[in-house]
């Protein structure tokens, strides 16, 4: 039962502060002052990210992060404590939960939290609010030039190379990769820029997926509206980070980029693997 002295503090301080005080904890504040992340005399950074409205948003997500999904991380000690980063992971579960348990991961790492950018799809910011939103807890559109530019600031960039090929799959293609493309590997070495790559179980089972109502989609301008559950399951999720992998040069051809890439895939696939051994139930 809420007291009288909470209702009464609540409305002395207004509701978005009161959650605020609650959410983020002293843990939280300690965290996020290790992290190096510049930003504006008005606490932005010129792609709409505010370090209070990550706070609130992380300490909604820890909740779900070590008591709904459970998550096993192992390789963290893989994050460099600075400087630039991709962050390479397969992409599953029809809605982005992948990026965002990998971004807490990050967030709250013990050997050096890092506030990561999460490239997403086009027809996120136009959704009404869901965009802004977005913005100011680090997703950015998934543009060659935005992640360039954030790599030369030193970020990390978390980026989902099978985009939604990956995500709106159905469940019986689930842990089978989708084709890689190549953008990453040439901002990787454009940029000198070296790649974690991330194997990531769990997400799958979080919204099995039949498959799409293909009419309804094309109507809602989204790339699927996926036959699943209204909410996500509270499957066990496992991220494995790898060690770091270098290209360095300028490559000869696409076709030695397409290798590349195919490395990083195969990696991927490996901590894959390595994550479904490791788990003993789905849920």
């Amino acid at each position: 039962m809420i007291s009288v002295d909470t209702l009464k503090n609540v409305a002395r301080i207004g509701p978005r502060e009161a959650l605020y005080r609650r959410l983020v904890t002293p843990e939280l504040d300690e965290l996020f002052a290790r992290i190096p992340k510049p930003v504006g005399s008005f606490g932005f950074d010129p792609w709409g990210y505010n370090e209070d409205s990550a706070k609130l948003a992380l300490g909604v997500i820890k909740w779900l992060y070590d008591h709904y999904f459970r998550v096993t991380t192992h390789g963290l000690e893989n994050i460099p404590a600075q400087g630039r980063l991709l962050v390479i992971a397969n992409h599953s579960g029809q809605l982005p939960l992948d990026g965002v348990l990998i971004g807490a991961a990050l967030a709250t790492n013990p050997d050096g939290p890092r506030a990561a950018r999460a490239m997403v799809e086009r027809f996120f910011p136009t959704v009404p609010w869901l965009g802004n939103w977005l913005n100011s807890v680090g997703a950015v559109i998934g543009d060659p030039l935005n992640c360039a530019k954030m790599l030369e600031r030193e970020e990390v960039i978390i980026v989902f190379p099978e985009g939604v090929r990956g995500s709106g799959k159905p469940y019986n293609k689930r842990y089978q990769l989708q084709r890689f493309g190549n953008g990453f590997v040439h901002l990787a070495m454009q940029h000198r820029t070296p790649i974690v790559p991330v194997g990531v179980v769990g997400c799958e089972e979080t919204m099995p997926s039949m498959g799409s109502v293909t009419p309804l989609a094309k109507l809602l301008g989204i790339p699927y509206v996926p036959i699943a559950p209204p909410l996500p399951l509270p499957a066990r999720v496992y991220l494995n980070f790898g060690e770091p992998m270098t290209f360095e040069g300028c490559p000869d051809s696409e076709d030695e980029v397409t290798g590349y890439v195919e490395q990083v895939k195969a990696r991927i696939q490996e901590l894959i693997e390595r994550g479904l051994n490791e788990r003993t139930s789905v849920y």
